[in-house]
C-alpha cells in the first residue's frame, strides 16, 4: 500500500535531541548531472512549501536554518527521492552518481551515515529478504529517527501493508520513546486504517470544507470518489492534485473528489485552491495531523489518497497517480 501514511512525520523523527538552533548545511557533487535542479521539502511542514536546490558543474550547496532536528526529503528529476536528517548547525554531504541513485553515499552525522549503510546492504538483497532486514534493524536501533522512518516507509506505505508487523514494531519503538507524540498517533492510526482498508465501507463523517460548506460520507455515494491528503509544502501532493484536476475536468458530476490539506495556515491553503482552481471540497482546519478527517479514513501520509467504488467501498489506496486514472478509467467507463 503505497503512501499509506506518514503520521506527522515533524513528531515521528523528534527523539532526545536538543534544541539548540544554528544553520543546516547540505552540500555535494553528482556525477552525471552537470546542471539543472532538484528539490527539497519537509514533510512535517517545518518549511513552507519547497526549496530548489541549483546543480553547476555537477555541484551543489543549500543552507536552512534549524531550531529544532527535523527531516527532509530530496526529490530528484526523475522523481525518487531521499531522505536527510538534519540538525541544527550540523553539515551532510552527499556523493554519488545520478545514473546509480540507489548507491548514494550521504554523511556528515551519525543517522545519515546509518541510513547510507543500510540502503547499500538492501541493494544486494532480493525484495522478499528486504522487510526481514528492516525489521532487524528497528529492533536494535529502537531510540533513532532512521528506526521511525523506516517502519513509517517499508511497513506503513507499502502495498498491501501488513498491519500487524506494523503495530509490533511501533510498541517496540514506543518503549524507548514512550512519549513521542508521532507514535502514539501512528498507533491509533493503524487501528483505524483496519477499519478502512480494501472493501470496507467509507466510513461515516462529517466536515466542514475551507468554504464554509458542510461535507459528509453522503457526498461520496453513488458514485466514484477520490479521497485524497496534499499540503503546499509537499512538492509530490501538488503535482497530484493538478493532475486530479484534470481528472475531475474529464469525468465531471460523474468523480466526486474530497481533499484534505495538511496547511497550519488556512489562508496559504485557500491562495492555493484559487490560484489553481481547484472546483472540489477541500477540508483545512489547520490542525495539520490532528484533523479529525485524517484519522476517519486512516490518512498519514502526504501525499495519500484512497479510492471508493460506487457502491461505498474502498476499491484501493494509495495509487501513483498513473494507477489511479487507469483505474477510475475502468470505473467510470465514457
Amino acid at each position: 500500500m503505497k503512501n499509506v501514511f506518514s503520521i506527522i512525520l515533524c513528531a515521528l523523527m523528534m527523539v532526545a535531541c536538543g534544541s539548540k538552533s544554528g544553520n543546516f548545511r547540505l552540500e555535494g557533487r553528482l556525477r552525471n548531472f552537470n546542471q539543472g535542479e532538484f528539490w527539497i521539502y519537509s514533510p512535517d511542514g517545518d518549511m513552507m512549501g519547497f526549496d530548489t536546490i541549483r546543480v553547476r558543474d555537477s555541484r551543489f550547496s543549500y543552507e536552512k536554518e534549524l531550531d529544532e532536528p527535523t527531516m527532509m526529503i530530496v526529490v530528484f528529476p526523475n522523481y525518487s527521492e531521499q531522505p536527510i536528517f538534519a540538525e541544527p548547525g550540523a553539515k551532510v554531504t552527499v556523493k554519488g552518481d545520478a545514473t546509480h541513485m540507489k548507491e548514494l553515499i550521504i554523511e556528515g552525522t551519525t543517522e545519515n551515515e546509518d541510513m547510507t549503510m543500510l540502503r547499500l546492504k538492501l541493494n544486494d538483497l532480493t525484495p522478499p529478504d528486504i522487510p526481514d532486514a528492516i525489521s532487524e534493524y528497528i529492533k536494535d536501533n529502537r531510540d533513532t529517527r532512521v528506526s521511525i522512518y523506516l517502519l513509517h516507509r517499508y511497513f506503513a506505505q507499502t502495498k498491501n501493508a501488513d498491519y500487524r508487523q506494523a503495530r509490533v514494531l511501533t510498541e517496540m519503538l514506543l518503549e524507548e520513546q514512550p512519549d513521542n507524540v508521532g507514535l502514539l498517533q501512528l498507533r491509533r492510526q493503524l487501528k483505524q486504517l483496519e477499519s478502512c482498508g480494501l472493501n470496507a465501507m467509507v466510513p461515516k463523517f462529517s466536515a466542514v470544507d475551507i468554504d464554509g460548506k458542510k461535507v459528509t460520507d453522503a457526498d461520496l455515494r453513488g458514485k466514484v470518489s477520490v479521497v485524497t491528503s496534499w499540503a503546499t509544502w509537499s512538492y509530490p501532493s501538488t503535482t497530484f492534485q493538478q493532475r486530479l484536476k484534470q481528472m475531475k475536468k474529464t469525468y465531471g458530476d460523474k468523480l466526486a473528489v474530497l481533499s484534505i490539506c495538511l496547511d497550519a495556515q488556512t489562508d496559504i491553503c485557500r491562495r492555493f485552491i484559487a490560484r489553481d482552481s481547484l472546483k472540489w471540497s477541500t477540508v483545512c482546519d489547520g490542525r495539520m495531523w490532528d484533523t479529525p478527517l485524517l484519522q476517519k479514513f486512516g490518512i498519514g501520509d502526504v501525499p495519500s489518497n484512497i479510492l471508493i467504488g460506487s457502491s461505498g467501498r474502498v476499491v484501493d489506496r494509495d495509487l501513483t497517480i498513473q494507477e489511479l486514472e487507469e483505474r477510475v478509467k475502468k470505473l467510470i467507463p465514457q
